[in-house]
């Protein structure tokens, strides 16, 4: 048996981590604006929060933010990417329940070594 398996078996039991999400603090509407506006003008996909988009409802800013941010987080955390926005944001294991379906948590930690695990372990 390949030393790479049981390594990859404590790498993923040790690495294990629940989605994580990016989320808009309650506060001033202004703010968050701010942040939507960086979010969707620097790689955000901002389609869903238009009128005739699958998140536009509940048509709040709050709402609106929580996807835009989440959206920029998810395609630039990768890069160096921050979920912060000037303070206006912060990382949350749990979706809001408003956007839940809107939104996507990035990738388990482990899912890569996993899989690397299972394919190694196929072969044995």
């Amino acid at each position: 048996m390949s030393v790479l398996l049981p390594l990859c078996l404590i790498i993923s039991m040790f690495t294990y981590s629940n989605a994580a999400y990016c989320l808009c603090k309650e506060g001033n509407e202004q703010v968050l604006q701010k942040a939507i506006d960086y979010a969707c003008g620097n790689g955000a996909d901002c389609t869903q929060i238009q009128p005739t988009g699958a998140c536009y409802q509940p048509n709040t800013v709050k709402n609106h933010c929580d996807v835009a941010v989440n959206s920029y987080y998810q395609k630039k955390a990768s890069s160096g990417a921050t979920c912060d926005f000037n303070g206006a944001a912060s990382p949350s294991t749990t979706p809001p329940s408003t956007a839940s379906s809107c939104l996507t948590g990035s990738r388990y930690v482990f899912d890569s070594c996993f899989i690397l695990c299972l394919d190694e372990f196929s072969n044995v």
